[in-house]
């Protein structure tokens, strides 16, 4: 327990008590005060979809919520990965877990941090003198060495134009004659950003600038990804958007600074690991979800929304008689770039890993200006940048299912490995995840079909100081828990459907009809 004594103390319960008194006041009054009491619900077996669904509350959501909240208020205002905020959210997590009698446990490792210690720089020096503004043309990519240099340019195997097939920097003879001392001028695509970086570093570059695709028009931006922890690269890495990256690759004698202003450091950390044995325990259904924020905020969004939702099916699943085995999780370091649920799945053994039936992701599930979507394992909508393994798109077909009996429309969001899915999937894990969005803004033709404000971001507060209690919208959440209730209980019978291995005939009659289809908002 090095680390993780347990500190939470009576405040943060006495707080969410207050959270779950006030929301039983503003709640509308059909769930809040639905028979049975949430005393029946929390003693009783919801063994069926009807039950499990008539106790899946967002009140009691949101409490968890407080309670991640009331955390961060008393620990510099975030959760993050190795600091004390952190540490209390896994106490939290743990002590709610073993009193609905979940086997728990602790996954400790250590890893490196990263955060941003202020504003970093990306100029040209030659030909002429342009300061470029972070946040609209550059920013540093997650995970980047701290660095100050200034050096000629060099572009590396880059590629223009929509449909491009960019391999830069993949593979070490893309750097063949690359002059030892220069910035290296990549671009994305196909490996990742970590390959990249200690190829070039290896090739003697003392810095990076690396550019968007621009092969399709949603790879445009300044790309939003990370080196990850495993970064060894050792040089600053500044990202860019694609338009800047077409002109900096044509500026003859083109020289630079890049300006890193960032810190990594190694600190302690853990995993929550939760488990309920069943009939056949060598067939396990898995869901996770970060715990932990980013450095300049509390997380109540991203993603102490998946969290608090996967907390609130623990207690309602505590009574259950299982079928298949459910392991719950709750991932550390994921805003360092997917560290805790790449350090959990590199741990397990192949017989280990064979057990696991498929492994359902909820990062931000209740964002305030959201969509509905699925990870889109049928690659309807996007054509996913990695393998997907087989299963992963009856896991989507059952998520749209159910939004489909609810009368909700949805879409589809990469199948891209962004999140805590990805070295499940990397290991032929069959898997999904839901999401209400984060940084992209909201057009006018998604407005039209699930409200909100044209323009904004899905998540206004994405990131920020400001993703609070307050940044959140109740029917998304009440929506995605009673989905992701149903999901995790109808897996715990039976996983046929995504692995053909035959469970048990969930108890009830509860029918569902053949997806709608996607809406087709990020199809161009």
């Amino acid at each position: 327990m090095s680390g993780f004594a347990r500190t939470l103390g009576r405040r943060h319960a006495r707080a969410l008590a207050i959270v779950v008194v006030a929301l039983a006041a503003v709640l509308p009054a059909g769930k809040a005060q639905a028979a049975p009491s949430q005393a029946d619900c929390d003693a009783r077996p919801n063994n069926t979809i009807p039950k499990m669904l008539e106790c899946m509350r967002v009140g009691q959501v949101r409490a968890h919520q407080a309670a991640l909240q009331s955390i961060a208020n008393d620990n510099g205002g975030n959760r993050f990965a190795g600091l004390s905020g952190h540490n209390e959210s896994v106490n939290y997590v743990m002590d709610t877990l073993e009193a609905a009698g979940w086997d728990v446990s602790l996954q400790e490792f250590d890893y490196t941090s990263y955060r941003e210690l202020g504003p970093s720089a990306l100029q040209q020096t030659a030909p002429g003198s342009i300061t470029y503004v972070e946040g609209t043309d550059f920013g540093v990519i997650d995970q980047s060495d701290p660095g100050d240099v200034t050096a000629a340019v060099t572009g590396v195997d880059l590629q223009f134009g929509l449909g491009n097939t960019s391999t830069s920097g993949c593979e070490e003879e893309d750097f063949a004659g690359f002059p030892a001392g220069n910035i290296a001028l990549l671009q994305r695509g196909v490996c990742t950003f970590e390959l990249k970086a200690e190829n070039a570093a290896a090739a003697g570059a003392i810095g990076i600038v690396i550019f968007n695709q621009g092969n399709t028009p949603d790879r445009t931006g300044i790309p939003p990804v990370t080196l990850t922890a495993n970064n060894t690269s050792g040089i600053p890495v500044i990202g860019i958007t694609y338009a800047l990256g077409d002109t900096l690759a044509h500026t003859p004698g083109l020289e630079m600074r890049v300006f890193a202003n960032t810190e990594r450091k190694v600190l302690p950390t853990a995993n929550v690991i939760a488990e309920r044995t069943g009939a056949n325990d060598d067939n396990v259904v898995m869901a996770g979800a970060h715990l932990d924020s980013v450095l300049a905020g509390p997380g109540i969004n991203d993603n102490g929304s998946g969290s608090a939702v996967l907390l609130e099916i623990a207690q309602q699943l505590a009574h259950v008689k299982l079928q298949n085995t459910v392991r719950l999780a709750w991932w550390t370091a994921e805003e360092s770039g997917l560290v805790g649920s790449t350090h959990y799945v590199d741990s397990l053994s192949e017989e280990q890993l064979g057990r696991i039936a498929l492994y359902m992701n909820f990062d931000m599930v209740g964002s305030p200006n959201y969509i509905f979507m699925t990870q889109d394992a049928d690659q309807s909508s996007f054509e996913a940048p990695v393998a997907v393994p087989d299963g992963s798109v009856a896991i989507e077909d059952l998520f749209e299912s159910f939004y489909t009996k609810q009368g909700e429309p949805y879409d589809d969001a990469a199948f891209d490995g962004r999140s805590d899915y990805q070295a499940f999937i990397l290991n032929d894990v069959p898997a999904g995840g839901l999401f209400t969005g984060a940084e992209v803004p909201k057009t006018a033709e998604q407005a039209g079909i699930w409200g909100g404000t044209v323009g904004a971001q899905f998540d206004p507060c994405y990131h920020q100081a400001c993703d609070t209690f307050a940044n959140n919208n109740n029917h998304a959440l009440a929506v995605n828990a009673d989905l992701i209730a149903f999901a995790v209980l109808t897996y715990s019978y039976s996983t046929q459907s995504v692995n053909g291995v035959p469970g048990t005939r969930i108890p009830g009659t509860y029918t569902l009809p053949a997806p709608a289809g996607s809406e087709g908002t990020f199809v161009p």
